[in-house]
């Protein structure tokens, strides 16, 4: 083998793994949207966890990058063990899709239409369809797919490039002797683990393995235990991953190399029962891509089908094998690990905010209920549901910036963008709320009362700031654009309400009605109040700017408050005829 052709090995390599690397992104980042609503499909029923597994796999082509997020997953809670069995079981179903899709480079016919399935005939076709629609179209869904296509031409490029420079290995006696040394199943297996795990992907070692047997000197004796081994290897990726991490989330990575170890223990008996039944004609065959893709697919289907129905055993064997330590980490609320896979983590950040956002909530309405009764222990708990919400801020906003540094696509990034800033904001609604809380706390300790026209005015704004923290809360957690456009106008007419309570309690203060001491107090509530709703707003808007993201918000705001804008004054006028304490104060009269 010249010097030549190694170089040309190492840069088809090269292109081999970026083109893979590039096919899994574009391929990850094209169902993003469907991926997420997969992902929250994960239940305890083994037969979901195994297609779902299967159709992760074969959209981020990697299993190992699956086993990653699935140990990250655990680790931060979001899935338990049990769910993660049955996913892991089909993610090794669904990596057998990108050895079919490699064997597509062993076609040989001389007929036109059979011929214009190899992949340098229609490779370079892919290409420059990827490159325009990746530069002309403004269309994320085009880009990513125009990202596919790339990706696949590149990796196919590689491929061919390995091809011709394994060529010559053909007729150098040693190379075929080498190969002769893996019918040998420990060392073919060993071989297998041992390249696949410093390659991190046991779909660019099958990858290898094809062109490999391109040169026509592997035989299935050889392949067969190096396939083995592959999935052997693929492990250690999620073996790294489990350094640091929680017991539950290391018992994922045990589970994960259980069934791999007791596939292949399986497999060896069946391959060691033909070898003692001679069946040589058939080991000795030389093997092509095709028959690779189809050894790999036997391999792990079988090894699923075989070890399905144990798949509780497999999980009890994994917690009898990993034992909780005595130094057991403490349990993180998101794991670094699913910054391998942005849209994943996207998803899991989404549903941490709103887990956020309803502890937030639940904090402001206890809070505002001990202004009529404050109890000692409702208001510790209060304090301790805030703790909660500012270690939720300080975590997802150092997890989404390392994420916004990823690759994304723009919708992902401005989806990052609206995060941050909501999780600023409902922090901020948490704040507040505990000051509500010291509010109550100070009129129990100093024995004031407000006076029956101010408990009723504050009564009023409360629930309408209720109000605007629900809808405004709902509008994150679903995406609602009708929900989000509510809140400005609701925060209308809360504001002119909290200014018509604040002249109205300077007038009660003139007349000796009510005390400076009560009056500082309500004052206090009140910018409160003020302050929650506003930050209620920002949350509104900034929705509205994720599906309008041409428009800025003070264009917006000024907009949606014009005097001519009929829909704002519909709402306003709705909302002014419950919440406008100008109508209180008439019933009253």
């Amino acid at each position: 083998m010249t010097v030549f052709n190694l170089f040309t090995l190492c840069g088809g390599l090269a292109f081999f793994l970026y083109g893979m690397s590039l096919l899994s992104s574009g391929l990850e980042k094209f169902a993003g949207g469907k991926m997420e609503k997969l992902l929250g499909q994960m239940t305890a029923s083994p037969v979901k966890g195994l297609l779902l597994g299967a159709g992760i796999t074969i959209a981020v082509q990697s299993s190992s990058a699956v086993t990653v997020m699935l140990v990250g997953m655990v680790n931060s809670g979001i899935m338990t063990l049990s769910q993660s069995v049955g996913v892991i079981m089909g993610s090794n179903v669904g990596t057998t899709a990108t050895a079919w899709i490699l064997s597509l480079s062993g076609i040989q016919s001389d007929n036109f239409f059979i011929s214009m399935l190899k992949p340098e005939a229609f490779s370079p076709l892919m290409a420059l369809a990827g490159v325009i629609m990746t530069m002309v179209s403004r269309r994320n869904r085009i880009k990513n797919a125009g990202t596919i296509l790339i990706g696949f031409a590149i990796l196919m490029c590689g491929m061919e490039m390995m091809k011709n420079a394994m060529a010559p290995l053909a007729g150098m006696p040693g190379f075929s002797q080498l190969l002769t040394a893996f019918s040998n199943p420990l060392i073919g297996i060993i071989a297998g683990t041992l390249v696949t795990a410093v390659i991190q992907s046991s779909a660019a070692s099958v990858g290898i393995l094809q062109a490999l047997s391109l040169t026509g000197s592997l035989n299935y004796a050889a392949a067969f235990p190096i396939i083995m081994g592959q999935n052997i290897g693929t492990c250690s990726s999620a073996l790294i991953s489990s350094i640091g991490v929680s017991t539950a989330a290391k018992r994922v990575s045990a589970v994960h190399i259980l069934f791999n170890l007791l596939g292949t223990v399986l497999f060896i008996a069946f391959f060691m029962l033909f070898r003692m039944i001679h069946i040589t004609d058939f080991l000795n065959e030389s093997a092509n891509p095709f028959s690779i893709a189809v050894m790999h697919s036997i391999f792990n289907i079988g090894t699923t089908i075989m070890l399905f129905p144990f798949s509780r055993m497999i999980e009890k064997l994994a917690v009898r094998i990993i034992r909780p330590g005595k130094n057991e980490p403490k349990k993180i609320l998101i794991d670094e690990n699913l910054l391998r896979s942005p849209t994943f983590a996207i998803a899991e950040c989404r549903k941490l905010v709103n887990r956020m956002a309803a502890k937030t909530a639940h904090n402001f309405i206890f809070a505002t209920k001990l202004l009529k009764n404050y109890h000692q222990l409702k208001a510790d708990d209060i304090i301790k549901t805030e703790a909660e919400i500012d270690e939720y801020e300080d975590k997802l906003s150092s997890f989404l910036l390392k994420l916004s540094a990823k690759p994304l696509a723009e919708e992902e990034n401005n989806r990052i963008t609206q995060m941050l800033l909501a999780i600023g904001d409902i922090e901020r609604i948490g704040d507040h709320s505990a000051y509500i809380a010291t509010v109550a706390e100070k009129m129990k300790e100093q024995g004031r009362r407000f006076s029956p026209i101010a408990v009723e005015e504050i009564k009023t704004i409360v629930n309408a700031v209720i109000e605007a923290v629900t809808v405004s809360f709902q509008a994150l957690e679903k995406d609602d654009l009708k929900l989000a456009s509510e809140v400005e106008p609701l925060e209308s007419v809360i504001k002119h309400s909290i200014r018509y309570a604040k002249n109205n309690h300077i007038a009660r203060m003139k007349k000796g009605e009510c005390t400076v001491e009560v009056g500082f107090l309500f004052t206090d509530l009140m910018n409160d109040l003020r302050r929650i709703t506003a930050h209620c707003a920002n949350i509104a808007t900034c929705e509205i700017q994720i599906s309008e993201s041409s428009m800025r918000k003070h264009e917006y705001n000024n907009n949606v408050k014009h005097i001519d804008n009929e829909e704002f004054n519909r709402k306003y006028q709705s909302y002014q005829s419950v919440y406008g304490l100008a109508r209180l104060s008439a019933d009253n009269e």
